[in-house]
Order: C-alpha cells, then structure tokens, then sequence
C-alpha cells in the first residue's frame, strides 16, 4: 500500500499501528510498552529514521498524558532534570549521525538491562540510602536526554532516577509526561535540520495513527489504576526487561 512517500506491507500497517497503541499506553503510565514500540518501528524504518517516525506520535500522546497526569508532576525534580537533558539531546543529535543500524539497537538494549540492574538494586535499599545527590540529578539528565534523541529510550533512564526518589505512582507519571513533553518538542528542530529524519510525509503517517494512540491512552489508564505503588514500580521493572529482551532479537 502506497500511503504518501511510503510504501508499506499491510504486516508493516499493523506494526505501526500496534506502535501508536504502545505509545498512547506508554504516556499513561505503562512505560514499557513505549520501549517495546522502538525496536518494533526500527523492523519498518531501520534505526535512525525510525526515530523520526515515532517522534510525532509520542508528542501526540505526551499531549494526552499531560493532560490527565498534570497536577502530579513534581516540579522541584524536573527543573533540575531539563538543563542537563537539553545537553543530552544535543550530545545525541552529533554522536547519533554516527550510529548504524545493529550498533543503534546494541547500545539501546544494554541501556535498557543496565536500568533494570539499577532499579532493582534501588528496590533493594532503604530509602536512607537511595542516591540524592544534584550529581546523580544531572547525570541522568544527560543521559535521558542522549537515549531520548538517538533512540526514543529514555523511559528506561528516566524510570530509574524517578523510582529512586521513591514518587509516588501518580506523581511519578506525571513527571514523566511533563518531562518527555518539554524534551520531544526540543528534540524536533534536531530531527528536522540536523538528521532530515521529520519531513510532512512523516507526520502525514503519524497523523493517521492518532485515533489509535487515543486508545492505548485510555487502556493505558485503565491498567495503572489497578495497581498499588509498590506493584507499579516491580511492573516498570519488568516491562523495561521485556523491552530489552525485544531490542536485542
């Protein structure tokens, strides 16, 4: 099927719609679905342009998440957060030209099984001893920002910095709408004169799936809301492990 600068497999029709559903699920709280979404898309469009492809889908979901989860963000983390992810996508956009396909998908996935060994040793400690530090602040920063840009991870990043200072459900998801919304839009100008990977084709298609991205939203909510805190956090935990284990077939 020819869909504007695209021609596209009905199985590759299905795997982008199955993309916005992850994604709509993704930016109401069950953020591995959202990881999931990446190697999915990288199977259509290869590695870096699918990056550009899923941009605009994720920024039409992050509208939605903000909307529902606005008034739990906290807003003391996130002004430390956003100077340093803004370093991060720059690092990204000049580092990412340098990626192929099979180097993009190694360092997304041991991104992602790093995360996971640090949520789980954050799990294990007492809360007096979880990392508080500015430094650990702007090193996640940097590097949710750099994941952000050059693969549309940084769920993974941001999950561990976010469990760590043990938010609440509520207040963590909100965080993390406000966050990739304000990092999304920075990205876009980086996405379209440095790396040519958004072009009105692109949105065209992207347009096309908001219906669906609607839905994984509400399913999105509706999966969050039975969960308690504790089993919110080990629920991440395992989505993100899914997630690598897909990045890595």
């Amino acid at each position: 099927m020819h869909l504007f600068s695209f021609t596209l497999t009905y199985s590759e029709i299905v795997i982008i719609l199955s993309v916005a559903l992850l994604t709509g699920m993704a930016k109401t709280g069950v953020h591995g679905a959202g990881m999931l979404s990446v190697p999915l898309l990288a199977v259509v469009f290869g590695g870096q342009l699918s990056s550009g492809v899923l941009l605009p889908m994720l920024i039409m979901a992050d509208v939605f998440g903000v909307w529902y989860y606005h008034r739990h963000a906290s807003w003391q983390h996130l002004k430390i957060l956003f100077p340093w992810a803004a370093a991060g996508v720059v690092a990204g956009t000049v580092l990412g030209s340098y990626l192929n396909d099979s180097v993009f998908k190694f360092v997304m996935a041991v991104t992602i099984i790093v995360s996971v060994v640090i949520m789980i040793w954050l799990e294990r400690l007492s809360p007096d001893r979880i990392p508080k530090q500015k430094a650990f602040a702007a090193a996640t920063g940097v590097a949710g920002g750099f994941t952000s840009m050059v693969g549309n991870l940084a769920g993974s990043v941001m999950s561990v910095y976010l469990l760590s200072v043990r938010l609440p459900k509520n207040a963590f998801i909100g965080t993390t709408a406000w966050f990739f919304l304000v990092v999304n839009w920075f990205k876009v100008p980086f996405h379209v004169f440095a790396w040519r990977t958004i072009t009105w084709h692109t949105v065209l298609l992207d347009l096309l799936t908001l219906p669906v991205i609607l839905v994984g939203a509400w399913l999105g909510i509706v999966i969050v809301k039975q969960l308690s805190d504790t089993m919110y956090r080990w629920f991440i935990i395992v989505m993100t492990l899914i997630a690598a284990g897909a990045m890595m077939i």
